[in-house]
């Protein structure tokens, strides 16, 4: 005799209603994040809300689309800069990132050994802290052969430290009344990931924004060098390199901006919606730090990443308080 209740065969299709909410819910708030009503460090604020309330709609898709989303951004803000202007701030932040980075690298290495954190772990973290966060931690990864864990631990670290550096940075930069070119160089020498570098600086100034956009551009091309010798360090074999292309159409975008006259009325739109759509760059990367990848990254890498982080951003503010 079969004694199946009646609204049985309804609450099957429940999972089914409850993940398309979860879908409806989370493209709407990503689509408030494109309006200026939603800031950057509001917009990572309500990625890290939803990844702590219900499970991401699309896990595997949302490392894809920050990346993409994130490089289309950076080379639409290409279309806000002068090529001049750009060529004589790359050069005066060059001494800056050639210190910063090998810096950030050698005290990496030793703070890995002191702290007992497995080899590649430690250089994925001490490589995100020193050129790019997790452009440079995805780079990296495939050429010294690191394992999944491995690479969840130094982005969980990495992106852990990028949030509270967006809600810091301005303060600090505010209370100790910094200049737009201290500010942009500052922040773009001590924090990682070039999202968050443009989040924190967006409401600074114009300025700062241009500032740190390119000096954290040019920091990005040191992945090459460092890619292919850290093949040699470990060793690898194969060693796949992801070189970061989208620096090149950037460089291209500003060239166009400065030669060609049409672009002063479209630049400013394409700017527009860059700024846009790294608000919701933000609020994908926050979206993706669960409570499972807060939990994955461990007391000791964390230790490791903020150790580093302290030390460049002192380090790094000093010496454009000193020298600029």
């Amino acid at each position: 005799m079969n004694h199946k209740l009646p609204w049985a065969g309804k609450a099957q299709h429940f999972p089914d209603r409850k993940f398309s909410f979860r879908k409806i819910l989370f493209l709407s708030i990503a689509a408030l994040c494109l309006f200026p009503v939603v800031s950057p460090p509001l917009a990572l604020l309500l990625g890290i809300l939803v990844a702590q309330l219900m499970d991401h709609p699309y896990p595997h898709s949302n490392h894809k689309a920050t990346r993409i989303l994130l490089q289309c951004a950076v080379v639409g803000l290409g279309f806000g800069m002068d090529l001049h202007t750009a060529l004589r701030v790359g050069k005066e932040g060059f001494l800056f990132t050639v210190i910063s980075i090998f810096g950030t690298l050698l005290l990496g290495y030793l703070f890995g050994k002191l702290l007992k954190i497995h080899r590649k772990t430690s250089f994925l973290i001490s490589a995100g802290t020193a050129i790019c966060g997790g452009s440079a931690i995805a780079a990296i990864s495939p050429v010294i052969g690191a394992e999944e864990k491995q690479i969840s631990v130094a982005l969980g670290t990495i992106f852990i430290l990028n949030s509270l550096a967006l809600f810091l940075f301005p303060a600090i930069g505010h209370w100790l009344g910094l200049s737009q070119a201290q500010f942009g160089i500052w922040s773009a020498i001590a924090i990682q990931d070039t999202s968050s570098v443009v989040g924190a600086v967006g409401k600074f100034g114009a300025e700062a924004l241009q500032i740190a956009t390119t000096v954290k551009l040019m920091r990005a091309l040191w992945i090459i060098p460092i890619a292919f010798a850290s093949a040699l360090v470990f060793k690898t074999k194969e060693a796949r390199l992801r070189i970061p292309y989208f620096i090149g159409l950037f460089v291209l975008a500003i060239v166009l901006n400065t030669y060609l006259p049409f672009m002063q009325t479209i630049g400013p739109r394409i700017v527009g919606l860059s700024k846009a759509g790294l608000t919701l760059t933000l609020f994908l990367i926050g979206s993706g730090l669960s409570r499972k990848v807060w939990g994955s990254v461990g007391l000791r890498p964390i230790l490791q990443g903020v150790v580093l982080w302290l030390l460049i951003s002192l380090g790094g503010l000093w010496a454009v308080i000193s020298l600029l």
